[in-house]
């Protein structure tokens, strides 16, 4: 044979092997573990006896006797006694009432119930049913009630109307009240109505020129004199709207004397 055959010997070979040992974790006990047992070992020493369980003798005196178990018939007390009165032990009833005496009222009995529950009965709730699927709704939300017009306040002008209306006025009453102040001291004039109504058309004829003017600027405004001269014209439009709404507002106009 050839050395190739032999695996290589070492002095490790010889040398005896430990054994090893794997510790395994502690088992695994529950904390519950005692007070189990415990129930466990009372509930089982509940049934343990030695012999037949201990149980009460019966007396002797306690002897079952003849016909103790059949029912016992009816015994004719000093109430029941009669043909057909009843009566009560324990308090006399009331005397029947005579003829003249008024029946006493506001005393509701189970017939008096009945008779209301029967006498009016619930009244269905109004529904609208608005697909052919059935889906329904009820009718006073579906808008087909008029029950808007039914409102105390319907027709009536609304809170912040009326409070808008008496501003209006008290403003009125207010430049009035300057107007006549200035008017005693003698520092305005009123302008008479032919005079008012020739201001207002040469208001509104100046504002057609201008109107018609700035109407007739190009569409593409390029150059800055094209633009000044609109803004220009803007200007001198608002500023008659205003002077035409002034006019148009108050019928009586204070000017000044100078």
């Amino acid at each position: 044979m050839s050395k190739a055959e032999y695996p290589p010997e070492s002095i490790y070979a010889h040398l005896p092997e430990e054994e090893s040992h794997t510790e395994k974790p502690p088992r695994y006990v529950s904390k519950f573990r005692p007070t189990v047992v415990l129930e466990n070992k009372l509930s089982k020493d509940t049934m343990r006896t030695m012999g037949p369980a201990k149980v009460e003798l019966p007396s002797p005196d306690k002897y079952l006797k003849k016909n103790s178990k059949e029912s016992k018939p009816y015994e004719a007390t000093e109430c029941s006694r009669g043909a057909h009165k009843t009566c009560s032990c324990t308090e006399r009833k009331a005397p029947v009432p005579a003829r003249t005496d008024n029946p006493l009222m506001g005393i509701h009995t189970k017939r008096d119930f009945i008779k209301t529950a029967v006498a009016v009965p619930k009244k269905p709730q109004p529904i609208c049913v608005d697909t052919n699927k059935g889906h329904k709704q009820p009718l006073e939300n579906s808008g087909l009630v008029p029950k808007f017009i039914k409102k105390t306040d319907y027709g009536k002008v609304p809170a912040y109307l009326q409070q808008r209306n008496d501003e209006k006025l008290r403003a009125q009453e207010e430049y009035e009240k300057f107007i006549k102040e200035q008017r005693e001291q003698g520092a305005l004039r009123q302008v008479p109505e032919e005079e008012q109504q020739a201001v207002l058309e040469n208001l509104k004829k100046n504002w057609d020129m201008l109107h018609q003017e700035y109407q007739s600027l190009p569409l593409f405004i390029e150059t800055l004199s094209q633009k000044a001269h609109k803004i220009q014209l803007e200007t001198e439009m608002k500023q008659l709207e205003k002077d035409i709404s002034f006019s148009e507002r108050f019928k009586t106009i204070y000017v000044s004397k100078d």
